[in-house]
């Protein structure tokens, strides 16, 4: 993995001094909150419903041990035990307390880790592929593009202050496992009839009160055009965005009301007027990016099959059989660490399970984890003879919950449970829907279904692109649940379909049960997932079970 150098030492470590400056000023009242906010957002702070919260940056999601080892102590020292990893691949802790945070950021600064541009209107986390460096048929690993970007926006002088948050995500396949259609910059790697490799570039993806899947900008992009070319973007955008509407203020709005094809005149224009002028990255500086991303040295795997294991234990069979991957080796396989425990929250983890994870990659995959965007943690490198001893001590961890991809699988915002700006509870919905299915033993049939929920219009849930979206709002006092079906997030990238009228909390488990029972009764057979049904028969059957008409007396 690539580790920083000592430009990256120094500037880290200057930001945390000066951001104990100015927390020590805002404490002694010479800075109003304010005053403060615009601070302490570029720190990565929030204030939150209860308390102070603090986003630490997982770059493209990739850390290891000791960075993992690390994070379970910050949980201990400066907040209640555990910590939130979030679908920007970050993790959240949300209790930590205004005059800790510079010592927490200082000792995060020791292992390579900071707060920087988690948070305000600028150029947020670079987000990657969890399988990156994995994945079979990958061109490239993402990853190296999203170092360079992070390298280049970081701290960058002209876009500390866009019109809104701006988002860029990277995959390296086909498959697309890094959501980069609803991103304000997609990128794809892709090769041309040439065989050189560039960028497919997608414009004004996103969630939120105005959903869009991203418009394609460019279908090839050289790969030495990318930071003059993405500058270009963000310049058009700093330019153009609307800043007198923090609701309009998303690149997407620019698409809409510019229109795709002046907004790619305005941006190629500039772009063909000031490339000549821009000095590339040096051809040092890209070397020690893609070294830092060369996969480890493999070491001799036996690529056993584990048959005699799987009928031993069936627990261990379903676990190998929904939680593993292939990878490009055939001696190893990907592993996903659900933290999606049957009735727990979504995403959190505790110190000691962090200790237990960092363990287990140390010990048995190469030292490396990687946050996904679904809000678990991925060993990209293991090899298949570790399994079972990874099981084990995933289970001694309370961590070897056997369901990922399915219905409890959930992405959840954390609602009314800590967000000032939430309307509903996510929290609570997210663990009554996995134990309610995890009750009924129906996961493994049903099988690949992705819920996603979230607590208000702004769709931190991403409820918007899930198989099953779910939406909380606040009528008149009383929490309300919107569903919308067959939205996907992937290379299939959709927007999902309102069903109807909202139910209230007490209905809503009900209904979820009816929708999974009008696709186990009419799929094909248990070859049809959720989604290949939903968009073979559409919302008409599901809609008529969800509200069926009074019969006339």
């Amino acid at each position: 993995m690539y580790h920083y150098n000592d430009f990256d030492k120094n500037f880290v470590r200057t930001r945390v001094e000066e951001f104990r400056q100015q927390v020590q000023r805002r404490i002694d009242g010479v800075l109003t909150e304010d005053e403060f906010k615009p601070l302490r957002l570029q720190n990565g702070l929030y204030l939150q419903l209860h308390a102070y919260m603090l986003r630490v940056a997982i770059p493209y999601g990739t850390l290891n041990s000791t960075q993992m080892r690390k994070l379970a102590h910050i949980a201990e020292a400066y907040d209640k035990g555990y910590g939130h990893f979030t679908t920007r691949q970050n993790i959240q802790f949300n209790w930590i307390k205004l005059a800790q945070v510079p010592d927490a950021l200082s000792e995060l600064a020791d292992v390579e880790m900071h707060a920087i541009q988690t948070s305000g209107n600028c150029i947020r986390n670079v987000t990657a592929d969890h399988f990156a460096g994995a994945a079979e048929g990958e061109l490239e690993d993402p990853r190296i593009t999203a170092e360079l970007l992070r390298q280049w926006s970081t701290g960058h002088p002209e876009y500390a202050f866009l019109p809104r948050k701006f988002k860029i995500a990277v995959t390296g396949c086909a498959d697309d496992l890094a959501v980069v259609a609803f991103h304000d910059i997609g990128l794809q790697l892709v090769r041309n009839d040439d065989g050189e490799t560039g960028y497919k570039i997608f414009i004004g993806g996103g969630l939120g009160r105005s959903p869009r899947v991203g418009r394609v900008l460019r279908e090839f992009l050289p790969k030495d055009d990318l930071l003059p070319y993405v500058d270009q973007i963000l310049h058009v955008y700093n330019r153009y965005g609307r800043r007198d509407n923090k609701y309009k203020a998303r690149i997407k709005i620019l698409v809409d009301e510019m229109g795709l094809h002046i907004l790619r005149q305005q941006i190629d224009a500039r772009f063909a007027e000031i490339r000549h002028k821009v000095a590339l990255p040096a051809s040092a500086v890209i070397s020690a990016i893609e070294a830092g991303f060369a996969p480890p040295a493999f070491t001799h795997a036996d690529p056993r099959d584990w048959h005699h294991e799987r009928r031993l234990s069936p627990s261990f069979a379903a676990w190998l059989d929904t939680n593993t991957h292939r990878h490009r080796d055939d001696r190893h396989v990907i592993v996903s660490i659900s933290l999606k425990k049957h009735g727990a929250t979504p995403g959190d983890a505790s110190a000691d399970q962090m200790r237990a994870m960092a363990e287990i990659a140390e010990k048995f995959a190469y030292d490396e984890l990687r946050v996904s965007h679904e809000q678990n943690i991925i060993l990209p490198h293991v090899p298949r003879s570790a399994l079972l001893d990874i099981y084990k001590a995933l289970v001694k961890a309370d961590l070897a919950t056997a369901n990922i991809g399915l219905i409890s699988d959930i992405i959840a915002c954390p609602g009314m449970d800590y967000c000032a700006l939430a309307t509903a509870r996510s929290i609570p919905i997210a663990q009554d829907i996995a134990a309610r299915f995890d009750a009924l033993k129906m996961e493994q049939d049903i099988g690949p279904l992705k819920i996603k929920i979230s607590g208000c219009i702004n769709a931190c849930g991403h409820h918007h692109v899930g198989h099953i979206g779910i939406l909380g709002l606040d009528r008149a006092g009383v929490e309300n649940y919107q569903i919308t079906l067959g939205g996907d997030g992937a290379e299939g990238a959709r927007i999902g379909d309102r069903t109807g009228p909202g139910f209230p909390a007490e209905r809503l488990i009900p209904a979820v049960e009816t929708i999974i029972a009008t696709y186990m009764k009419g799929r094909l057979d248990r070859g049809e997932d959720f989604l290949s049904f939903y968009r073979r028969v559409g919302m008409l059957p599901f809609k008529a079970a969800l509200y069926p008409r009074e019969e006339p007396a």
